[in-house]
């Protein structure tokens, strides 16, 4: 750029929300305490984050829970949003209560779009199915006050003709905003103009973009879904996150000020927040975006450790890496059965979980892969 060059201006600023304590919080191994999430969140708002997306409710008696409410005392709960799971109506019903009872007011559905996914976790991959689930769960959480995002997990992998009819179903529903997740990196800057562009076509949408990092695209990607009208970007401190990372906060806001010389927001807590989160997360001095890194191919969900195909941009084996489950207090029996398949350790699964579980509580919760899992079933039968 030559000094007679200015940046280039967007029409509209984009709002930015934080993951960090949601996405990054849920990465394999990574959890995050209440002091921590209050000091990231008061950050993170004081650097000019509109929203700080914080945990996930399924049910009753979520496990963010102390998360939710230190970040809701930190930065009140009007400047923060709290990831809904949505399966069936009953169940989300369920979720909404708990989500009230925590003071939440703004949410974001998590929905999956794509057909692996949909079969994988809603038991159909029908669109007509998708439609009617998401109406349902839009119009319960809208009857009761909430202010509702609601997301295409896997969005970036699923066709046109299934995600735009989709999207226009939420907002006709009455939804607020719609979150792109590229859940598995999967688009280049160029694919990622056309898709948002569909999507800001639709009458009355407020689209925003969630990028992930495998790739090393998720800054570019996000300024493309901005170029293509989007309004909202959802980022991460340091770029944390599950499957090679998110969006990383500093280079996207640092971007903003060279590219569009957008001085809204005030980067010096920018370092102070790499600090704090990194610490937290226990990730060490450093977070590495890409494919071979130790955590890009980590799981703490059952799920993900059966059916890697479904999360994975790429194989882990393709690029000399490998699979493992990494975790520390969030353990259920699925997670113990799978570590403990075929080892030839023989307990009760259902017995074994919270023995372990308050160990771990107890130790401070040390992070354990599939053989610490092995050794402690042993411990357990010699108890």
């Amino acid at each position: 750029m030559t000094s007679s060059e200015s940046p280039e201006r967007y029409p509209r600023a984009p709002h930015i929300s934080d993951a960090t304590l949601r996405d990054s919080a849920h990465m394999a191994g990574v959890e995050f305490g209440p002091e921590d999430a209050a000091v990231i969140a008061d950050l993170l708002v004081r650097t000019g984050v509109s929203l700080v997306e914080v945990g996930m409710v399924s049910g009753p008696n979520s496990k963010d829970a102390d998360l939710v409410l230190a970040t809701h005392e930190a930065v009140t709960p009007e400047r923060s949003m709290t990831l809904v799971v949505v399966r069936d109506r009953r169940q989300v019903a369920k979720a909404l209560d708990e989500a009230e009872r925590l003071g939440v007011r703004h949410i974001m559905y998590s929905i999956p779009t794509s057909e692996q996914h949909a079969a994988l976790k809603l038991g159909s991959s029908s669109p007509r199915f998708l439609h009617a689930l998401a109406r349902s769960a839009i119009s319960q959480a809208k009857e009761r006050g909430f202010h509702v995002t609601f997301s295409g997990e896997d969005g970036a992998r699923t066709p046109r003709e299934r995600l735009v009819p989709y999207v226009t179903a939420g907002f006709e529903a009455g939804a607020d905003r719609f979150r792109l997740a590229e859940t598995v990196a999967y688009l280049s800057p160029w694919q990622m103009e056309e898709v948002i562009a569909d999507l800001t076509a639709i009458e009355g949408s407020e689209i925003e973009i969630h990028s992930h990092n495998m790739l090393g695209m998720a800054v570019a990607n996000s300024l493309a879904a901005v170029r293509a009208g989007a309004r909202w970007i959802s980022a991460t401190v340091g770029g944390i996150g599950e499957r090679g990372g998110n969006a990383p906060l500093a280079e996207l806001l640092t971007s903003l000020r060279v590219l569009h010389d957008d001085t809204r927001f005030d980067l010096t807590h920018l370092t102070e927040l790499s600090r704090v989160a990194l610490r937290g997360s226990g990730l060490g001095d450093a977070f590495q975006s890409g494919p071979t890194t130790p955590h890009a191919f980590a799981y703490e969900l059952p799920g993900q450790l059966t059916h890697p195909e479904a999360y994975e941009t790429l194989p882990a084996e393709l690029v000399g890496n490998t699979r493992e489950l990494r975790v520390r207090t969030r353990l259920t029996p699925a997670l113990v059965k799978w570590a403990l398949d075929g080892s030839g350790v023989l307990v009760d699964v259902d017995a074994f979980t919270p023995w372990l579980t308050e160990r771990q509580e107890r130790d401070g919760g040390p992070l354990m892969d599939r053989d610490a899992i092995r050794k402690a079933a042993i411990d357990f039968q010699a108890a």
